[in-house]
């Protein structure tokens, strides 16, 4: 039975224009759309990927983009904020680079010892840059990114989560998934998960008068836990259900499989597969250049395509 997850696979988010989105993320934050394909379960939306150069686990954040949707409302039993590692001396670069396209941005903040800025992105997702780390390789970014090297960001820091109550959801992140306790500042409780570079930090507020969230544009819609094989993914469905807590059977994602349960504070947690990756229908060159479909929706590619809007990743020269 594993005893821990063994840190962040993804982060999955509602937007509304696609097109703002992919110019958001990959012209402002220097991420790599890695996968364009769509909403298994709805395919007349897009389901965007967006992470590292070939868009390892633990870098990616993904988005279903719903054109015509109004703005969500934030509140309890969400994630209220992703955050994204950077090498600390990037941080008058990033000041300066954000606010030449216009994004307005609070801080630098300190926290647990380190520093952040925040941003929302488009349609109000709030996003956290950390300064932090020093050990994280470069060699896995991006070539094409607007971002140097030096200053890009490495992979997901982690998320804070908004409850209502925390004990319920840290009893099953520390005695069900493995995390760790890592101290407290006010009202934020943190806990770790992963090891070395790929160590992330999961934060909870506690806002007990605060109504719960309602979903849509900028609210982020679920988190992805790491496993690295289907037999250990079997297991933790078990150790699931053992919780008490109910889980859905094995989804075929074509990227990764896919178990999910919402936690005790009703956040939509997933398990996934690191395995086959982004690279098993695109060669890392061609990530993110044609519209992928799963083989049992392929038949209805011609339907598909008139639907969906036109998106298309700017040609971004790298400054260096």
């Amino acid at each position: 039975m594993p005893a821990a997850v063994t840190g962040i696979h993804h982060v999955t988010a509602l937007a509304s224009d696609p097109q703002k989105n992919v110019d958001f993320y990959t012209g402002v934050l220097g991420l790599r759309l890695v996968k364009k394909t769509v909403n298994f379960d709805a395919p007349d939306v897009y389901h965007l990927y967006f992470g590292d150069e070939v868009g390892h686990a633990g870098t990616i954040l993904t988005f279903f983009p719903f054109p015509e949707a109004s703005r969500g409302k934030r509140g309890t039993g969400e994630v209220s904020a992703v955050a994204f590692l950077v090498p600390p001396p990037s941080l008058d670069f990033w000041a300066e680079h954000l606010s030449r396209h216009g994004v307005r941005f609070d801080g630098p903040i300190p926290r647990f010892g380190e520093q952040f800025v925040s941003l929302e992105d488009p349609d109000g997702m709030n996003i956290e840059l950390v300064f932090s780390g020093g050990g994280e390789t470069a060699d896995r970014l991006w070539e094409g990114s607007a971002i140097p090297r030096v200053s890009a960001i490495r992979r997901i820091a982690g998320v804070t989560l908004l409850l209502r109550d925390s004990g319920p959801t840290a009893e099953l992140l520390t005695g069900t998934l493995g995390l760790r306790a890592a101290g407290r500042e006010g009202e934020r409780l943190r806990y770790n998960v992963g090891e070395g570079a790929a160590e992330s930090a999961i934060d909870i507020l506690t806002s007990p008068g605060t109504p719960p969230g309602s979903q849509s544009a900028g609210s982020v819609h679920h988190i992805a836990w790491r496993t690295p094989t289907g037999e250990e993914q079997r297991e933790w469905r078990g150790k699931i259900l053992e919780a008490g807590l109910p889980v859905t059977e094995v989804v075929d994602r074509s990227y990764f499989q896919s178990i999910y349960f919402r936690e005790p504070g009703e956040v939509l947690f997933e398990i996934a597969t690191d395995p086959p990756g982004f690279t098993v229908d695109e060669t890392p060159a061609e990530l993110g250049s044609h519209l992928k479909l799963p083989p049992w929706l392929e038949p209805g590619r011609a339907r598909i395509e008139r639907v969906l809007p036109p998106v298309i990743v700017r040609d971004i020269r790298p400054r260096r």
